[in-house]
């Protein structure tokens, strides 16, 4: 049996990876009744309609915007103000805007800024869950099965329209969570935003070099590991840490620390202190792993 209607009408601004994997884990629960999509390009959106992802799409938000329940903002968060400035005239007082940002700070004060009238039908969230290829041909409707989505609400948020999101992401299989924004961004920075920063940063290190095509011929499985985040949407991930700049630099200046201290012991040959610090990191890496990923 499939779960009643949440959502008549969805919308769904930024049909990619994330915006088109809430639409079909929707269909397939049948929680959702007409899905349509806007976004910045038309072909983008044909595609989406192609592959079954939304019903229809509109490039104006007056006509995407008539009759809605929910509106979903999946595009990268740096679009945020001009999208919530264009959408804002257009809402009507039943419709619930959420958002899928991984930044929360940016997030809020366009919402601030621009939808002041409709703040508590605002309801700020985050899915934890991405995979390296992007748009819609990488959307699949499994994909929040049993993973974290934090929802950050605002202080005026209602708590129907609280209610109504989290049934939206609990429709998908999604575990629901709550912090608040600041809390949200101080952990993500730790958690996602720095390890992103890193593996960019290595890759770019290394194609830079005189010698890359040498190294990169004798990089494997332990390279890929590291480095598969660096495969991740480049303007997305642009946005996520300027957005975030000031919780990433302290964890990055903290992380700054830790590599110096890494230094001094491969400076000073004590093998003892290494394997100590290897083996500690061992353990709280498969303690969470087991924790996370339970076989």
């Amino acid at each position: 049996m499939t779960s009643p209607v949440l959502i008549n009408k969805l919308v769904i601004c930024g049909v990619g990876l994330i915006g088109g994997s809430f639409a079909l884990a929707l269909k397939k629960a049948g929680a959702v009744g007409e899905v349509v999509g806007i976004g910045r390009t038309a072909a983008s959106l044909e595609r989406a309609q192609e592959l079954g992802v939304i019903d229809r799409y509109s490039t104006d938000w007056a006509e995407a915007l008539a009759g809605a329940d929910m509106v979903l903002l999946a595009m990268p968060v740096g679009q945020v103000g001009a999208v919530t400035e264009a959408m804002a005239p257009h809402l009507e007082p039943q419709t619930i805007i959420t958002d899928a940002g991984s930044t929360k700070r940016d997030m809020i004060e366009a919402f601030y800024a621009n939808l002041g009238e409709h703040l508590s039908r605002v309801v700020p969230a985050h899915p934890i869950a991405g995979a390296e290829k992007s748009g819609a041909d990488a959307a699949f409707a499994d994909l929040y099965q049993g993973r974290n989505v934090v929802v950050t609400p605002l202080g005026e948020s209602d708590p129907e329209a609280i209610e109504q999101v989290s049934s939206a992401w609990a429709a998908c299989g999604a575990i629901i969570r709550r912090m608040t924004p600041q809390e949200h961004d101080r952990v993500f920075a730790a958690v996602s935003h720095l390890p992103h920063l890193l593996a960019y940063g290595l890759v770019h290190d290394l194609a830079s070099r005189a010698n890359s095509e040498e190294l990169f011929s004798y990089a494997a499985g332990g390279f890929r590991d590291f480095t598969r985040i660096a495969g991740s949407h480049p303007e997305m991930w642009r946005d996520i840490c300027l957005a975030n700049r000031h919780a990433l630099l302290a964890e990055l200046d903290q992380y700054l620390g830790e590599l110096a201290y890494l230094r001094a012991l491969l400076l000073s040959n004590d093998g003892k202190a290494l394997e100590s610090l290897f083996g500690e990191a061992r353990e709280a890496r498969n303690r969470w792993a087991e924790k996370a990923f339970p076989s």
